[in-house]
């Protein structure tokens, strides 16, 4: 087995009593077909083919792959980069699970492309502890922002349990989590919005301490009567701050920016 390449960001996890909780906090079952992110030596893999009916893990380095087949014969194995593979295909459509230990360097976009349509029932990866927390965060809390926000508009978010930087190796600088998404039935947000949307949430953000219409105003240009009527129109005071919206609050107010004809 080759040794972990900082240049892929590999953390490489052998716990095999948290790599079973991670296949368990996935809830996969014989009728299920899981898509795993960055298998590396495969202990979460073993995990996974015991309960799940069809395993499929994306791995982008060529050296672990004869290894990973040797060890873990009940998975397909998929040599390629996860952001530029077609997940729904490899995993058979729509509905399936989607799990890994994922690099720490490309955790946005892969987030990113679990969340894409079309979204699979169930999503657990190992990430990032100040991630997971922020991806799970309260409105008003140090940790809330966009990112916060553009994920719990489309799923419910739940942080597991950490992991100690020490179950890894090589041992990385920050603690771990495991995040479990599931993508909801009904999002708050369309695909088509999804842009808009986020350019909204992303730049009143960054106007997070200022009373709610001067953000609009900066973010927008608008004048001060303008923007305090698309506030008062999505039904919402205008001395609150952005950092304490919560996600239906904030879609409440793109769409009220959007009605007055405000575009990214």
């Amino acid at each position: 087995m080759s040794r972990p390449k900082r240049r892929l960001g590999q953390h490489f996890l052998h716990d095999p009593r948290i790599l079973n909780r991670l296949a368990e906090a996935l809830g996969a079952t014989p009728d299920d077909t899981v898509l795993e992110i960055g298998p590396g030596p495969g202990g979460l893999t073993e995990a996974l083919v015991r309960v799940a009916g069809r395993v499929v893990a994306i791995e982008k380095d060529a050296e672990i792959i004869p290894g990973l087949r040797a060890r873990v014969p009940g998975a397909v194995i998929v040599e390629g980069d996860a952001l530029e593979l077609d997940w729904g295909e490899l995993a058979g459509g729509p509905g399936g699970l989607v799990t890994g230990n994922i690099p720490y360097n490309i955790t946005s976009p892969l987030l990113d492309k679990a969340l894409t349509p079309p979204r699979p029932r169930r999503i657990v990866f190992l990430v990032q502890k100040e991630v997971a927390l922020r991806v799970g965060a309260a409105p008003g809390s140090k940790e809330y922002g966009a990112l916060t926000v553009g994920i719990q508009a489309v799923a419910k978010t739940e942080v597991l349990f950490t992991v100690p930087a020490g179950a890894f190796t090589p041992v990385p600088k920050v603690d771990s989590a495991a995040l479990r998404l599931e993508p909801l039935s009904h999002p708050l947000i369309s695909d088509d919005q999804v842009r808009s949307f986020r350019a909204s949430v992303v730049g009143l953000f960054g106007f997070r301490r200022k009373q709610l219409v001067r953000a609009v105003r900066e973010l927008t240009g608008w004048d001060a009567e303008r923007a305090a009527g698309a506030v008062e129109g999505a039904g919402l005071s205008p001395t609150v701050r952005p950092e304490v919206l919560s996600p239906p609050e904030f879609l409440r107010l793109h769409m009220a920016l959007v009605d007055g004809g405000w575009r990214p």
